[in-house]
């Protein structure tokens, strides 16, 4: 190696001869790190320059030369280099120690550093020379993002799953908190990173399952079960179709889906960066955690509450525990219900044995959607309502129809309504989907199957909800089933209803009730005009002008939207009365219009309306009403204590709606043979 040019030697040093034939080898690092420091010049020796300057190919003097003070060779470099690799493990830059960076050649230029490649690096370099640049503003943001993602996991611990909230539900000490506190700060880095977001992504999961339970508070009075309630998003998906269109559906659809995803990112990432935080503040943790978790003890022995409301939280851990249970609970429920659906009362009763007191009778099962009893008590419908209950019982009477009416608890709760209807006609309670699957899939015997299995009744479905393949037919014992497609309407659709009640009812009057037959008729019929949202809502025309439903046109651009009124507390109240009235109106009047002294109706809601509409905590009951001329279909249920009319009085008899089954086949002269589970 050439010697430097710069180098200096005191004046009394004695240069070694160097062996022009054997020129030195340049020494490798490992040589230069195992030679002994050279020797420092008294500060008094001045030094000189060296007599012969040698030419550059002149091979390098012994590494073990002494050089003056502050003159550095390749060879001490290394050493000195290798000396403080050994001392601490790395290459890192020890304070107050000399840079260990080989000097360049005289003439080298220093390579420059290498600019960040990639998005991610160009951004953090961004990052760091703003900060740099705007230090007071990085700060305020620091902390004001440290804030919001401590805000953000707190409201998470706290959230409620029901809609209606109150503040103090939101400044309870969340025992979660501490504990996940506590463990963060105890862990080495990896495993705390790893835990955080373990932590944050659960928190994030159970957050966005509290909003799908305030949903279904809100519309079907109960919590979301994750076992079987994902089967109704495809229901879900269908009314948004039909309500907002196919274009509305998606976009709501994809912005749910991108605000649940970012919904648990942002919680997941927000417990990182407060578990980091903790961290580097390990002894402040510490004495904050001890005092927080004495101050939750007391609070918890004491029974200390703001507004009623525990100071001391559980609550994430409450629910986590529940949906554990309900797990658990609905595959059990499933094993054993199948059980149940298997055992019969009435399964073996022979075909001459079913129903005989209503022999040459034509029955009507008909199902008003979300027929409630709030739209009977609710001071904000019940005015109307009453009114046209009493008026059609009035209407009935001049006809010579008489009714005794009741009240039934129903399975189901704003919506669902093929659960009321299952459990009505089976006698069994179908309160979820799995239930719903299992007894439909059997050879159960429902009330309407029990017409066709005598073989004295021809059995109808008209149904305008179906839009599709109705495999259940089968289980309900129907000869045959009209869907929205197949009753002849070309008039528009009243937002999720295809056609109006009145329309429906006379095409089943030119389908088959009109017809002359052999055998009387079994009709099941589903009425759909107050299915939500209660807007535009249908209005009666004269029947003779009902024709292919064009009538209707008119009606519907006249009518008020959706939007206007399903969000208006006292509208949606007012909207859902006025579509029960026209129910009503057009069941009893197609009675009054096409009955006769045979001429049985069987009429009752499916279930209350949603919250927004029946109010919180109502109860699951709705009316049912039988209609007859012979007195003698009437005096059969004399013992049921039933009220006279249409209207049920409010301490008439109120049943689980699972018992009408066996009530009505034992009260028209049915013998029950039970089949065994």
């Amino acid at each position: 190696m050439p010697l430097n040019t710069d180098t200096r030697r005191t004046a009394d040093e004695k240069e070694p001869a160097a062996t022009p034939a054997e020129p030195a080898a340049p020494e490798t690092s490992q040589e230069a790190a195992s030679s002994e420091a050279p020797a420092e010049t008294s500060p008094e020796t001045p030094s000189s320059p060296t007599p012969d300057t040698p030419d550059a190919t002149e091979p390098v003097a012994d590494a073990t030369e002494p050089v003056a003070e502050g003159t550095r060779t390749d060879a001490a470099d290394g050493a000195e280099r290798a000396d403080r690799t050994d001392q601490a493990g790395d290459t890192a830059a020890v304070p107050g120690a000399p840079d260990a960076t080989p000097a360049p050649a005289p003439d080298a230029t220093p390579d420059p550093a290498p600019a960040p490649s990639g998005p991610l690096s160009r951004l953090r370099a961004a990052r760091r020379t703003w900060r740099e640049g705007h230090p007071t503003a990085a700060r305020v943001l620091r902390d004001g993002v440290t804030v919001l993602a401590a805000v953000l996991v707190l409201a998470a611990l706290l959230l409620p799953n029901r809609m209606h909230m109150r503040p103090a539900q939101f400044v309870r000490i969340p025992v979660e908190a501490l504990f996940g506190a506590a463990l963060l700060v105890t862990l080495p880095r990896r495993w705390r990173l790893l835990a955080a977001w373990v932590c944050g992504l659960g928190l994030g999961a159970l957050t966005v399952l509290n909003f799908f339970d305030m949903g279904f508070y809100e519309f079907l009075g109960r919590r979301f079960d994750i076992v079987i309630d994902w089967a109704l998003l495809g229901d879900a998906k269908s009314y948004l179709n039909d309500t907002l269109g196919k274009g509305g559906t998606t976009a709501v659809l994809l912005g749910a889906l991108v605000l649940v995803l970012v919904l648990i990112v942002l919680i997941a990432l927000a417990v990182v960066r407060l578990g980091e935080l903790l961290a580097r503040h390990r002894h402040t943790t510490g004495r904050t955690l001890l005092i927080l978790s004495m101050v939750w003890m007391v609070c918890a022995v004491l029974g200390l509450r703001i507004d009623g409301v525990p100071l001391a939280s559980q609550h994430s851990i409450a629910l986590a525990r529940s949906r554990a249970e309900a797990v658990r609970d609905t595959l059990r429920d499933e094993r054993e219900f199948a059980k149940t659906a298997k055992a019969d009362a009435f399964g073996n009763t022979p075909p001459a044995q079913l129903v005989p007191d209503l022999r040459g009778k034509d029955m009507m099962f008909t199902f008003i959607e979300s027929y409630g009893r709030s739209a009977i008590e609710d001071p904000v419908m019940a005015p109307g309502v009453n009114k046209t209950l009493a008026a059609s019982t009035e209407a009935l009477a001049k006809s010579g129809f008489h009714a005794r009416s009741g009240w039934l608890t129903s399975a189901t709760y704003g919506g669902s309504s093929w659960l009321g209807h299952s459990t009505f006609l089976s006698g069994l309670w179908i309160d979820n989907q799995n239930r719903y699957r299992t007894v439909t899939n059997s050879d159960h015997l429902s009330l309407t199957k029990a017409f066709r299995k005598t073989g004295d009744w021809d059995t109808v479905g008209i149904m305008p909800g179906v839009q599709k393949g109705w495999p259940e037919a089968k289980f309900y014992g129907l000869d045959k089933v009209y869907n929205a497609f197949q009753m002849g309407y070309e008039g528009p659709k009243f937002s999720w209803s295809t056609m109006p009640d009145q329309y429906a009812l006379e095409a089943f009057q030119r389908l088959e009730h009109g017809k002359k037959r052999d055998k009387p008729l079994m009709s099941e019929i589903i009425l759909t005009s107050s299915h939500q949202p209660w807007a535009p809502v249908p209005k009666m025309v004269d029947w003779g002008e009902v024709g292919d439903g064009s009538v209707y046109d008119s009606i519907e651009k006249a009518g008020k939207r959706p939007g206007d009124v399903f969000y208006d507390s006292t509208k949606v109240k007012q909207e859902y009365g006025r579509s029960i009235q026209y129910s009503v109106t057009a069941l009893t009047q197609f009675l009054q219009r096409y009955g006769d002294k045979d001429t049985v109706l069987v009429f009752l809601g499916d279930h209350q309306p949603v919250a927004k509409v029946s109010g919180d905590g109502a109860d699951h009951q709705v009316p049912v009403s039988i209609v007859a001329k012979d007195p003698k279909v009437l005096d059969k249920i004399a013992d049921w204590h039933f009220t006279e009319g249409l209207r049920p009085a409010k301490d008439a008899p109120v049943w689980r709606m699972s018992s009408f089954r066996d009530r009505f086949l034992t009260a028209y002269g049915s013998t029950p043979h039970p089949s065994k589970g």
